[in-house]
């Protein structure tokens, strides 16, 4: 397996595609890297060389990639909750965001129901 960024690429994927497990690395990031380090989308991840590696560390050294970026998106979502906007109550009780409708759906930000059983007569 080839390290990039801290994570471990699969070998046997395209590199474009291998590319995509880094986190903050989508599939158009990964091609503008491999456009500037002149390597083919097409290539295998085991075919390339130590020195291509290299092309691509350099190339996604610009990028604010895991760590950081996670640190990043979770001071964002911190600082939405402290300074009370509507973003970070939603944030806060779980709910969407986006404004999507939370009538009948959004199960996956308010989790599995809570069922309260029928009293028997």
């Amino acid at each position: 397996m080839a390290r990039i960024a801290g994570v471990d690429i699969p070998r046997d994927k395209r590199v474009v595609i291998s590319l995509t497990y880094i986190y903050g690395v989508g599939k158009t990031t990964a091609q503008k890297v491999l456009a500037a380090a002149g390597i083919s989308e097409e290539a295998r991840v085991r075919d390339l060389t130590e020195d291509e590696l290299n092309k691509i560390r350099e190339q996604l050294d610009s990028y604010k990639l895991e760590g950081d970026l996670r640190r990043e998106t979770s001071l964002n979502v911190k600082r939405l909750m402290e300074i009370g906007s509507l973003r970070g109550i939603r944030h806060r009780r779980g709910l969407p965001v986006r404004g999507q409708n939370t009538k009948n759906n959004a199960r996956t930000r308010k989790g599995p129901r809570k069922t309260v059983a029928n009293k028997k007569k």
